[in-house]
């Protein structure tokens, strides 16, 4: 297998993952439910989830970036989550960013080689994205962070956990 495969693979798998926990919120309310006061919740994870996909974007192909107005104030890098669902736009207009973010990503992914993850990143990108594997690496990481702060809020709201052990083998 390919780099480009494995981080494809990972890429899609955090984001399988993102998706199923995502088919507990249905509620308005779930959305914003906090574990505790202005920490993450759902809507917040799936809009800082598009942002970042977008600013990851603007490293790899920067024509192919999109910016939402006032996404980066609501969802990027210390933004502070209102637990008030009329201070977000619409649900599915955020989970839609967030799905098309990350298709256009995967694109970009795509259509590297092996070799093309290598490449530097621009000047002034920070220095833990020094070269496009590492922004896919990245990528996959922060899904994973944030994904296990949602998983909390998920289990708030009575859900049960999302993995589950497989059952024990006898003699073992």
């Amino acid at each position: 297998m390919s780099m480009i495969e494995r981080l494809q693979h990972q890429l899609e798998s955090a984001r399988g993952f993102t998706t199923r926990i995502l088919g507990d919120f249905q509620k308005p309310e779930d959305w914003v439910a906090q574990v505790c006061n202005q920490s993450n919740h759902a809507l917040w994870f799936i809009g800082h989830m598009a942002t970042t996909d977008n600013f990851f974007i603007s490293l790899l192909a920067p024509e192919k970036a999109e910016t939402k107005e006032n996404y980066q104030e609501m969802f990027g890098l210390g933004s502070t989550p209102s637990p008030k669902l009329e201070d977000y736009p619409p649900i599915e207009e955020v989970r839609g960013y967030m799905d098309e973010r990350r298709q256009v990503l995967l694109k970009i992914l795509g259509s590297l080689s092996d070799d093309d993850l290598a490449t530097k990143t621009p000047d002034g990108t920070p220095d833990f994205l020094a070269d496009y594997g590492q922004v896919f690496e990245t990528a996959i990481w922060h899904e994973g962070l944030h994904s296990g702060q949602l998983t909390m809020v998920r289990r708030s709201l009575g859900h049960q956990p999302a993995m589950t052990p497989p059952p024990s083998t006898p003699g073992v």
